[in-house]
Parts: structure tokens; sequence; C-alpha cells
């Protein structure tokens, strides 16, 4: 739901639009480690209205790290459009390199589930799409460059980055068969107030392929300025309104 809508505004590349060369994924910074375990719940706003709660699961299993995801809407927005979305990725904690991909999505009346596998030694994605509503199946598969974050996982891995104002670094993000350079621009430190507490923190933005911004919005991401680099806070701004992401708990266990 609003996780990929705010992941919409540095997705994709426009049909017919060349390719720049892809930047490798830095591996995360061994002083910037990983949760073992770890449960952030946001609060999401539309424009100005409630719109709905996303609660992110981290957790450790050997080398991999797990990220769940849960998207729904609540109240009068409900009643508008109704979304229950369910995502899972994984992706190795030691280079960063998404594993795995998946995706159980109710909106409105649509019902897909996806699957997406990351061959890395035949450098492709290969990902299945089941649409309940219409009974179908389908098989396609994209190229893949040596190691590549996912639209899920990316939030997380550029937590494992140093982050500091005025720096930036750019990373392979892999989705919907295809692969798109993403330019992180590390802007500013903020104090931010959230119902989960106030926090101090350091906005960044990422964006895509020149064009990509301009026709899908923008995304900005706050993170805790401290070894943690928590999303404390999240906003997208997209042609029909801002979605804005909001930390209410966080749990470590």
């Amino acid at each position: 739901m609003a996780l990929l809508f705010c992941a919409a505004a540095i997705h994709g590349q426009q049909p017919g639009q060349a390719s720049a060369p892809l930047p490798k994924l830095t591996a995360p910074a061994a002083n910037l480690p990983l949760p073992g375990a770890e449960t952030l719940t946001y609060q999401v706003d539309w424009r100005l209205l409630p719109a709905g709660t996303v609660t992110m699961r981290l957790e450790q299993h050997g080398p991999q790290e797990q990220l769940s995801v849960t998207a729904a809407t609540l109240g009068s927005i409900s009643l508008l459009y109704r979304v229950n979305d369910r995502f899972q990725s994984v992706f190795d904690r030691a280079t960063g390199c998404s594993q795995t991909l998946s995706k159980q999505t109710e909106e409105g009346r649509r019902r897909v589930n996806t699957d997406v596998r990351f061959d890395y030694a035949d450098h492709r994605m290969v990902q299945t799409e089941k649409n309940l509503g219409r009974n179908s199946n389908k098989l396609g598969n994209g190229p893949l460059p040596a190691c590549a974050t996912d639209i899920l996982s990316s939030i997380f891995y550029i937590a494992t980055q140093p982050l500091s104002p005025g720096q930036g670094f750019s990373f392979p993000l892999a989705d919907s068969l295809r692969t798109v350079a993403v330019d992180l621009k590390v802007q500013a430190r903020e104090n931010i107030k959230v119902p989960a507490g106030s926090f101090s923190t350091v906005r960044v933005e990422p964006t895509a392929e020149p064009g990509i911004v301009r026709n899908r919005g923008q995304i900005w991401i706050w993170y805790s300025d401290d070894a943690r680099h928590i999303p404390v806070l999240m906003k997208a701004r997209l042609f029909w309104g801002t979605v804005t992401l909001r930390l209410t708990n966080l749990e470590t266990k």
C-alpha cells in the first residue's frame, strides 16, 4: 500500500529510455549492523486523512535477513478503496543482495500474488504472478546485475550505509523484471517528532534516472541520526497527493 506508493516515486524506467550503466551495490557497512529482530509500526496519512497502518518486521535467519511487511487501509479510506497487502523480502546480511521477494496484494477488486527469485548465477530474475480474480498465471524473467537490492529491502539497505549530509551514493534496485540505478542524496539533519517520540534525524532523497521523478513524484526518508538508522518518517509526494508514514512504535525483540 503506502510503502509501495513511496517506492513508486523512485522505481521504473520508461519505455524507450536509454539505459545508463548500473552502479555496484556496496556491501553494508560493518559498523552499521542490521538488527537481529525488530518491528516497526507506522501510521499512514494521505493528504490530511488517516489512511492506514504499515508494519515492518526484520528478523535474522543465519546469514540472511527477512523483511515482512503488512499494509492495510483504515476507516473511510477502506470504504473508498480497501487495501490489505502482505510482502516479504529476503536479502543477504553481508552483501545486501536480495534473494527473494513476494507480494500478496489485495487492492480494491485486484488480488494478485507475485513471487520473484533473484538468480545471480544466471544473472536473471524470475517472476511468477497469479491473478486470483482472473484465475490466470504469468511467468517472466529479466536481466539482473551481479548484486541488487529490491523495492522493499532498499529502505533498510540505505540504513546500512554512512549517511552524512552533503554526501550520497548510487545503487541498483531490481523490481518488475527490470533494474534501475537509484541515486541517494543525503540532504540535512533535522529534529523530527512522530508518535513514537522525538528523534534527531538525517533526511535523504532517493531519485532514479532523469524524467522518472518528474513523472512519478518525489520521496524523502528521515533516518535516526545514530548507529541504528531507524526510518522514522517517510513521505512521498505523488501526482494524486502526499502519502506520509510516521513511526508509532518500535520493538526490538
